[in-house]
């Protein structure tokens, strides 16, 4: 899968361009590396939202355990990869149906996170069990908002075009050839949200998150870690 989003919708990450920055590297544009998806993949379905984002999937090399799913709903917009665990109880919990997959089980509980606002985002995100990578695109809000479980199970990457897009994929090579040294992997239990502003960690959201710059063989422009939580001192006794 893959969703491209111009700099109206979301700022290109300090940390990616500053990693393109220090190692130049062959960039191609937005448009380019849509058409380079839809290149690779005969059976790619792609979509054009406004004129800042464009979003691509395929079901070709799908793994069964891992299926991608696409859905809209009230111009919500969702791609997902993976499976939930817990999808019964969660059908139950937002008044879904028997027939509810994953897609429209994620655009519910967004719904949910945007209309009670400020219900807190790690809230939602960390009642997702099992294997997943997502990307959902409000096109009544220009809210974009993407996450990944807490183990990575199914990858997700993120980069900088040669036009200033950010893109993210499930496909590292694809990346790769679009976005050079501007390219870090999405970092598991995290979500990122243009409502929020940043990157966060569902799992311990108080905790913040660093990009370490990665080293000159590496393929990464940077890595995203979620911090420890400080040790506070103990004073010694005298």
């Amino acid at each position: 899968m893959l969703g491209v989003f111009s700099s109206t919708i979301v700022s290109p990450p300090e940390e990616l361009v500053a990693a393109g920055c220090r190692t130049p590297s062959p960039k191609i544009t937005a448009s380019a590396l849509v058409n380079r998806f839809l290149g690779s993949n005969d059976s790619a379905v792609s979509l054009q939202i406004g004129d800042h984002v464009q979003l691509a999937y395929t079901h070709k090399n799908e793994s069964p355990l891992q299926p991608r799913s696409f859905a809209v709903k009230d111009e919500i917009f969702c791609l997902f990869e993976g499976v939930l665990d817990n999808l019964g109880s969660l059908r139950q919990q937002y008044g879904l149906s028997k027939s509810a997959n994953e897609v429209i089980l994620v655009i519910e509980a967004y719904k949910t996170l945007r209309d009670r606002a400020p219900y807190p985002a790690n809230h939602v995100v960390g009642h997702l069990s099992g294997n997943f990578a997502f990307i959902v695109f409000d096109k009544s809000t220009s809210t974009l908002f993407v996450a990944s479980d807490q183990f990575g199970k199914v990858p997700l990457y993120w980069g900088i075009t040669a036009d200033g897009y950010v893109a993210f994929a499930n496909d590292a090579e694809l990346l790769k050839g679009a976005c050079g040294k501007s390219l870090a992997s999405f970092p598991q239990g995290c979500f990122f949200s243009t409502a929020v502003g940043e990157l966060r960690s569902y799992e311990n959201p108080k905790n913040r998150i660093t990009a370490v710059p990665a080293r000159e063989e590496e393929i990464w422009g940077a890595t995203f870690k979620v911090e420890e939580p400080s040790q506070l001192l103990q004073p010694q006794s005298s």
